[in-house]
């Protein structure tokens, strides 16, 4: 039957754009149109594959600019990328199923789903006090907070959606397949010089949002590597942690190298040799000035020896450069402007920009929005340490110490970032995020099946 549809469906599709393509020139956004229907076809008649083609557009799309806006938080611009558009015509497809096939269920329960709604209302609630106080654009206040919430889409497709773990593979195998792409065009640009940035960035690129990106998958694989019980997986997983390395050095982001060492450390502490783990990471630290790139170590020593220009602080007695300066300053003015609005803050995009996570939701949605978010990251770090005690599947307990290293690292690297709005690191988060919440019934599933 699905066969039949599927046959159906491309027929009816072929023939509309011989039709449309006979009647009328080119046009781009007929095209675009025409495209979108094509992609919430395929996706209608098998979401699987939407994922597929919403995982390879997650590093590898092009940005485009949104068009001038209005908000206090806009300074670097407003943009859009592919994988957004993918995303709306994906879950739209996916609400439609459900509708059609109502017994399918459109949210399965889970213990994030009440953090998720908290914050959401957070945030819809500080914006809409925002817009009517005439400190938030309508309609830019209304995109970001859409913006915000659209990773945890893939959240909610992918709890209900993974049915077993071939399909987990599959997923893993396309996710790691995009990382080691990234990395291979990360590798091809350090001869340029200059930052690496992820593909398709623009034309400043955006270092530290790869770095946050390569730190997060590089311990997922690591993780898997650990507790690979194959050679060839071992193999594969080497091969891109190996190809992860090089492009993120030269990021030169310090927020990445920041939230690498916590990382690394959380994944030791969770092996089985966690005390010879450990001495070799607290080794290697003691050794790395010595075996770095002279980019990178002058990258972290330019915090504290760039020459002296105006905008420079002091802290504790030392002076750092104007960019690490800059974050600091706009940290105090954000920890000392809340208090203005201290329940639901300024409103998403009602203060300007503050590139650190926890002081931006401060201001931007107040205590409200700031506990929304903490009960939210706490859920996250709870569900993920049930589930490693349920799962006993050596792949899939790597799998999870893997998440849980890296979900580590993203909140080091939030200290610099605004991470946890980052759409590049965050579909990929929500994305094994979702794996995680499923794990012990997908091998539950799987050892029953095994036993019949």
């Amino acid at each position: 039957m699905r066969t039949f549809i599927f046959i159906i469906s491309f027929l009816a599709v072929a023939l509309f754009l011989g039709f449309m393509s006979a009647q009328y020139t080119y046009s781009p956004i007929l095209f675009q149109s025409l495209v979108a229907l094509v992609i919430f076809a395929v996706a209608f008649i098998n979401i699987e594959w939407g994922l597929y083609i919403l995982i390879f557009s997650m590093l590898l799309s092009p940005e485009i600019m949104a068009g001038s806006t209005k908000g206090g938080s806009l300074e670097r611009g407003v943009t859009l990328r592919l994988e957004d558009f993918l995303l709306i015509i994906i879950a739209f497809s996916w609400f439609a199923k459900n509708a059609v096939h109502k017994e399918l269920g459109l949210i399965l329960r889970t213990p994030l789903n009440r953090p998720i709604l908290f914050y959401m209302l957070a945030c819809i609630i500080s914006t809409g006090f925002g817009i009517m106080a005439g400190r938030v654009h309508a309609k830019t206040g209304f995109f970001f907070v859409l913006k915000y919430f659209e990773y945890m889409v893939v959240f909610f497709m992918m709890v209900n959606h993974v049915e077993n773990l071939e399909q987990v593979n599959r997923f893993l195998m396309c996710l790691f397949l995009t990382c080691f792409a990234v990395s291979i065009v990360g590798m091809l640009q350090i001869p340029g010089g200059g930052r690496v940035s992820a593909p398709f960035e623009g034309e400043t690129g955006e270092p530290n949002t790869l770095g946050g990106y390569l730190v997060f998958i590089g311990m997922v694989a690591a993780g898997l590597f650990l507790k690979a019980q194959t050679l060839k997986t071992k193999q594969l997983l080497a091969v891109l942690i190996l190809a992860i390395i090089p492009p993120f050095l030269f990021t030169q982001s310090r927020s990445s190298y920041l939230a690498l060492i916590p990382a690394c450390l959380v994944l030791a502490l969770m092996s089985e040799k966690r005390v010879i783990a450990v001495s070799m990471i607290l080794i290697f630290l003691t050794i790395s000035p010595f075996l770095l790139p002279a980019a990178v170590k002058n990258r972290i020593l330019f915090t504290i020896k760039q020459p002296e220009e105006s905008g420079q602080i002091t802290v504790a007695g030392v002076r750092v450069d104007t960019s690490t300066s800059a974050r600091l300053i706009s940290w105090k003015e954000a920890t000392r402007d809340w208090v203005k609005h201290p329940l639901v803050g300024f409103g998403v995009t009602g203060y300007g920009f503050v590139d650190a996570q926890f002081p931006r939701i401060l201001a931007e949605t107040g205590v409200l929005g700031l506990s929304a978010f903490i009960y939210l990251l706490y859920s996250i770090f709870k569900l993920t340490i049930m589930t490693l005690k349920e799962v006993k599947t050596p792949y899939l307990t790597g799998l999870t110490t893997g998440f849980l290293a890296g979900y580590v690292g993203l909140i080091f690297h939030s200290i610099g970032a605004n991470t946890f709005i980052i759409v590049r690191i965050m579909e990929p988060f929500w994305f094994f995020a979702g794996i995680i919440a499923v794990l012990p019934q997908l091998e539950a599933r799987e050892t029953s099946r095994l036993k019949a």
